[in-house]
């Protein structure tokens, strides 16, 4: 009974409100912030047509957005380094600042070279900010709450971006300056929000004796990281197969005989369930091993997308959409808190920065590599994706490992690559293989909630 009542309190402890409650002020600012700048985002969105109603050609349009999209992938690169190095509060002014005026200067240049400058630009400046901000998440949560720490941001940004097209569709309505003006303007907001809720840190120093020395440093040491490299392997597998759902779907979907109202149903019952459902499921699934979790998202998402080779028309696409919605709600909190967990402090922002790389350059090789082979073998597609997310989960589990208090060990050994051991940080070993060690944040100079440890 005694058992059962401290169990009852630890999960309302970590539930969604208790986490939300619990947290440092600036976890909470960075939520906010996340929803505001994706409730603006509208650029990549809309550029094509805005290019396009300027005048330029169909193929300039799309270039520039491929540019976009090169410079959002380097742009989190850059974004992991300067978190480690800067701060993640100063990441995030830089790229909220130079957002605001990259984004007015699209708008006001007229000559191609100069604009597609330009639009690169914003993808880089655009993105330094996500990794920043996991990072920031990350070091100031407790252990017991990183997983639903990250389910709320995955909400926020889910929620924000749900919402961007409608609210974007609506200002274009008015004027395309007005469209550009607004997404500005959510830059500044969340530039704003950082300055003055988001702690102070000194920069990092390299020295000759300095622990970021190892392996040479930056990404190199990231890179010798034999499991995590691993780990970012299935990351890679697994957005391919997951971007499917936006290319080869709606392919399938038309070729099953099957309107376009259909392909809009699946779409907006995957985002409904995203949004009403991954927090309450994230109350259970934080509390199970991370392996477990992780290889059942990876799993869900295989089977679900095999389950649209079966010829049963509109009620398969419908049930299988369940199911790979089923491992997004079940798995995607556990794999964007993982990087956090186990990386040394001193290149928290890399790790996470590689994996959010990782997922992008997944999602923008998936659609591609989709089509082409659903043009050769049509929907047996689909159990290429069953077995690419058993390469990924096989890859994850052997990659992954118990985020564990332990001495930097970015070697590929079973040791956990954490911040600092139990000497350290003053605290004992946690027992349980779910929860990393607390991050040490005397670095900041802000006060953390006593509730949050």
């Amino acid at each position: 009974m005694t058992d059962a009542v401290a169990g009852s309190a630890a999960d309302r402890q970590v539930g969604v409100w208790n986490t939300l409650a619990g947290s440092p002020a600036p976890v909470r600012a960075i939520l906010l912030g996340i929803f505001v700048n994706r409730l603006g985002a509208f650029f990549q969105t809309f550029l094509v047509l805005f290019l396009t109603e300027r005048g330029f050609t169909a193929f300039q349009a799309g270039f520039a957005l491929t540019g976009y999209g090169v410079g959002s992938m380097l742009g989190v690169l850059a974004g992991g380094a300067l978190a480690d190095r800067l701060g993640p509060r100063l990441a995030t002014l830089m790229s909220m600042g130079g957002s605001a005026v990259l984004l007015l200067s699209v708008l006001y240049l007229h000559h191609y070279p100069a604009l597609l400058v330009a639009v690169v630009g914003v993808g880089v400046i655009s993105q330094l900010y996500r990794p920043a901000s996991a990072t920031l998440l990350s070091e100031l949560s407790a252990p017991e709450r990183q997983v639903m720490v990250f389910a709320l941001y995955r909400w926020a940004m889910n929620l924000g971006t749900t919402a961007a097209p409608l609210v974007g569709a609506a200002l274009i309505s008015v004027s395309y300056d007005l469209l550009f003006w607004a997404e500005a303007v959510a830059a500044v907001c969340y530039g704003v929000i950082a300055a003055v809720a988001l702690p102070r840190r000194a920069p990092a120093r390299n020295t000759a004796g300095a622990a970021g020395s190892v392996a040479g440093g930056g990404y190199r040491a990231v890179l010798a990281d034999r499991r995590f490299v691993l780990y970012l392997l299935a990351m890679l597998v697994n957005a391919a197969v997951y971007i499917q759902y936006v290319s080869t779907l709606p392919l399938a979907m038309k070729d099953a005989g099957l309107a376009t109202f259909w392909f809009s149903v699946v779409i907006a019952l995957n985002g409904l369930i995203v949004i009403t459902c991954e927090l309450l499921v994230t109350k259970l699934t934080q509390r199970l091993p991370i392996k477990l979790v992780v290889g059942l998202g990876f799993a869900l998402l295989g089977a679900g997308l095999s389950l649209y080779a079966l010829p049963w028309g509109v009620a398969i696409f419908l049930i299988g959409t369940l199911v790979w919605t089923l491992a997004e709600i079940i798995g995607g909190p556990t794999m964007f808190a993982y990087p956090g967990m186990v990386a040394p402090e001193r290149l928290r922002g890399r790790y996470i920065g590689s994996m959010q790389l990782m997922f992008a350059l997944g999602g923008a090789m998936g659609p591609g590599l989709g089509v082409f082979l659903y043009d050769a073998i049509g929907r047996n597609v689909w159990w290429c994706c069953g077995l690419a997310s058993l390469v990924a989960l096989a890859l994850a589990t052997t990659g992954m490992r118990r985020p564990a208090p332990a001495a930097d060990a970015p070697d590929g050994t079973d040791a956990p690559a954490t911040a600092a051991g139990p000497a350290a940080t003053g605290r004992p070993d946690d027992p349980d293989p779910a929860f990393p060690a607390v991050a040490d944040v005397s670095a900041f100079d802000v006060p953390v909630s006593s509730e949050s440890r």
